[in-house]
């Protein structure tokens, strides 16, 4: 009987340790993730909640616009990107930006080659993870048979992307978003 008593039992005292470890981990975890911002995206030129909730309209309203219309980004120099040998995911030509005052042209065109004078049309230079150096301009004016944007001054390096969104009614709505980079 004194063999029993004298036999040290460490279970107890492992599951307080695991236990200890994990509230300590938890709160490392939540402390961590606390100070990580949380940048939204920008599809569609819409919040992500919106674009996510309305995806089918948004998806129907843009490919009733492409069987009738087109949008082409005018007098941009484009960089030539090479493939990535380890992604079979080819990578589009950026546009090249300027480091200062930078301006966009648009033509919306039916499929026949007839210019639209007439559409509602937005403009958004954005960077990819982040929102704090949006450039947003509502209403892009109709100027000598293309929507051109006023003067964008843009200073900081790194990549963009230039999200056009042209809205002829109600049921029909483009948007075109190309890639673009600014060289340090």
């Amino acid at each position: 009987m004194t063999d029993k008593k004298n036999e040290k039992t460490y279970w107890p005292h492992m599951i307080l340790g695991f236990l200890l470890i994990g509230i300590t981990l938890g709160y490392w975890t939540v402390k961590h993730a606390i100070q990580m911002p949380v940048q939204e995206v920008n599809e569609y030129m819409l919040k992500y909640q919106d674009a996510d909730l309305g995806i089918n309209d948004i998806l129907e309203k843009k490919q009733a616009f492409d069987k009738v219309y087109t949008i082409k980004l005018n007098d941009v120099k484009m960089m030539v990107m090479t493939d990535n040998v380890n992604s079979k995911i080819p990578q589009p030509n950026a546009v090249t930006l300027t480091k200062g005052a930078n301006h966009f042209s648009y033509t919306v065109t039916k499929k026949d080659g007839t210019v639209v004078s007439d559409a509602k049309v937005s403009f958004l230079l954005t960077r990819p993870h982040t929102r704090k150096d949006d450039v947003m301009i509502e209403n892009v004016p109709f100027k000598d048979g293309m929507y051109v944007t006023p003067m964008i001054d843009i200073e900081k390096a790194g990549r963009y992307t230039l999200q056009f969104r042209a809205k002829i009614d109600d049921n029909t709505i483009g948007y075109s978003e190309v890639p673009a980079y600014l060289k340090p």
